[in-house]
This record gives structure tokens, C-alpha cells and sequence, in this order.
């Protein structure tokens, strides 16, 4: 199996009946995911955010239950072969690669590249605001910086599926408030299938069109973004909301 979804276009995903264990530690996932639109995943911590994630990925292998992507079952597939990319809370950079290079990675492991690919490259560049900083290694970079570079290295290659778990967490207010602006607009040109893991409600209320709450390792409430920051949203969500307004 290979990753031929047709890229730049959403995909429905669905979690169908999901079950996974660490420890003693069960979760069970039963969910789908909206073609094209972003999904904010949230819970306390955890919760099962990163683990749903890594399932989607292939990080992690169900013990039952499958992982759909467009319909097809990718529950055992490896990560390389899912119609899948992923920018991480830490950005996963190579310190002693430059930015140009550590973008390339996206398309090719052994940095061997097409002219064509360099375009792509240079075109993710300039799309995340790196343009002039190719040659930068990450050490020379901002935090915020750094999750461009990450950011680009997903649109490079180009899948249908983008995860973004919890990418933005340790950057400052308005930072995060540029980066989440620069993925909404992302895509909505791309018109990916994104989730995205957050703590933070205004986060979800600032992009997402949906909403999956996790609680206990399952899914306690799923539905539009608006529909939860209503006066009538889900009770484990306004609960868990309140809680994060108050620190």
C-alpha cells in the first residue's frame, strides 16, 4: 500500500471502533474526522490527544478496530506509507542541516532532489515567510522560526492528511497567534484534513470548524466548533474550558 491519495485535497478520516493500550492504560477511539476542514483535537492531559494522533500517523499500530483514510484501511501500513504528514511540538529539525535542507527531508531522506523539488522547496519557503533564510541552520532561527521550517517541511510533501500536535504550544501569545493564522490560511488553500491538538479553547476557537473531546482515553463529545463555544456545548467541555480560563 502507498500513499496515492491525491494530494492537495482533504480526505474523510475515520477512527472505526480504535482500541489501544500502555500500561494500564485503555483508549478507544470511535470518530471521524471532516474532509478539508480543521478539527481541533482537546481533553486534558492525558487524554489520548498525541496517542490518536499517532495512530492516524502509524506511530502506533491499533489493537483492534482500523484507521480509514479515504475510505482505506491503513491500520497496518508503516508511517512513510500513509497519505500522511506531521509537525510535532517539538520540530524534529537536524541542528547541523540548514533550513533549505531540513525542508528537503520532507521530500527525500537522502537529500536527493529534483529541480523540480527545489522549487517545491523554495515555493514552501516563501509560503511560511522563510524566503532569504534557506541557508540558516536551526540554531540561528527563532522558536517561531523553527515551526515554519517544520511547517514548510510538511507542505512539501504534500498529503491530503496534516497532524499538527500541539506545534505551537511553548510560543508566546501573538506568536501563536501569527502561526495558527498562517496554518488556517494554508489550509484553506490546500483544503487539507487537519487536526489539530491544543489545551488552549481560543486556539480552537480561532481556527478550527470542529471539535473531538477526549476524556479517560475515549471520545466524550464531537461536533462543530461553534456548536461547543455555545451556551449549550457539551458539559465536559465547558467544564474543562472553564478550568483552562481560570490558570
Amino acid at each position: 500500500m502507498t500513499a496515492d491519495v491525491p494530494a492537495r485535497q482533504g480526505v474523510p478520516l475515520h477512527l472505526d471502533r480504535t482500541t489501544f493500550s500502555y500500561g494500564e492504560t485503555s483508549l478507544a477511539f470511535d470518530v471521524e474526522f471532516p474532509a478539508g476542514e480543521i478539527t481541533a483535537v482537546m481533553g486534558p492531559s492525558g487524554s489520548g490527544k498525541s496517542t490518536l494522533l499517532n495512530l492516524v500517523a502509524g506511530f502506533e499500530t491499533p489493537l483492534s478496530g482500523n484507521v480509514l483514510i479515504d475510505g482505506r484501511d491503513f491500520s497496518s501500513a508503516s508511517p512513510f506509507e500513509r497519505p500522511v504528514s506531521m509537525v510535532f511540538q517539538e520540530n524534529n529539525l537536524f541542528a547541523h542541516l540548514d533550513v533549505f535542507s531540513n525542508v528537503g527531508l520532507g521530500i527525500s531522506p537522502s537529500l536527493a532532489l529534483t529541480p523540480r523539488d527545489h522549487k517545491a522547496i523554495a515555493d514552501a519557503l516563501a509560503r511560511t515567510g522563510l524566503a532569504g533564510k534557506e541557508k540558516r541552520l536551526p540554531r540561528e532561527l527563532s522558536g517561531g522560526e523553527r515551526q515554519r521550517v517544520a511547517l514548510a517541511r510538511a507542505l512539501v510533501r504534500d498529503r491530503p492528511v496534516l497532524l499538527l500536535d500541539e506545534p505551537f504550544a511553548s510560543l508566546g501569545p501573538a506568536l501563536r497567534e501569527d502561526m495558527l493564522d498562517l496554518v488556517a490560511a494554508v489550509q484553506t488553500e490546500r483544503k487539507m484534513t487537519t487536526l489539530f491538538v491544543t489545551h488552549q479553547p481560543e486556539d480552537a476557537r480561532h481556527v478550527a470548524a470542529h471539535v473531538v473531546f477526549l476524556e479517560n482515553g475515549t471520545v466524550a463529545a464531537a461536533g462543530k466548533a461553534r456548536d461547543f463555544f455555545s451556551s449549550n456545548g457539551p458539559a465536559a467541555f465547558r467544564r474543562y474550558a472553564g478550568a483552562m480560563n481560570e490558570r
